[in-house]
């Protein structure tokens, strides 16, 4: 079992939010698509799930630019939590590679 904890309070100028993205998309091309997307806000965590503390003017950029990403067949949540928070994960842990991510 592994825990992390999180904390999107007010900063300096702007106030960040935790957000978890989770998604199906069923066209093969279309989920790379997103998932390239999607690595310029957080981490990977699974498969299909991504994390990101980002600021709330970022937030609402993902929100209207998902769409693009998403046909009538697609499923795609996402979670936006405010304040200090706590994960709590079984089975098979991860490393975040910050090289990995790219900020748009």
């Amino acid at each position: 079992m592994d825990s992390y904890f999180f904390e999107t309070q007010k900063t300096a100028q702007k106030e960040n939010v935790f957000v978890l993205i989770i998604y199906d998309i069923v066209d093969n091309k279309q989920r790379v698509r997103l998932a390239k997307y999607l690595q310029g806000y957080g981490f990977r965590v699974q498969k299909s799930a991504f994390e990101a503390v980002i600021p709330k003017k970022k937030y609402h950029k993902l929100l209207r630019e998902l769409p693009a990403y998403v046909t009538e067949k697609d499923s795609v949540k996402v979670y936006k939590i405010v304040g200090n928070g706590q994960v709590t994960a079984f089975g098979k842990s991860f490393e975040i590679d910050t090289e990995d991510v790219i900020v748009i």
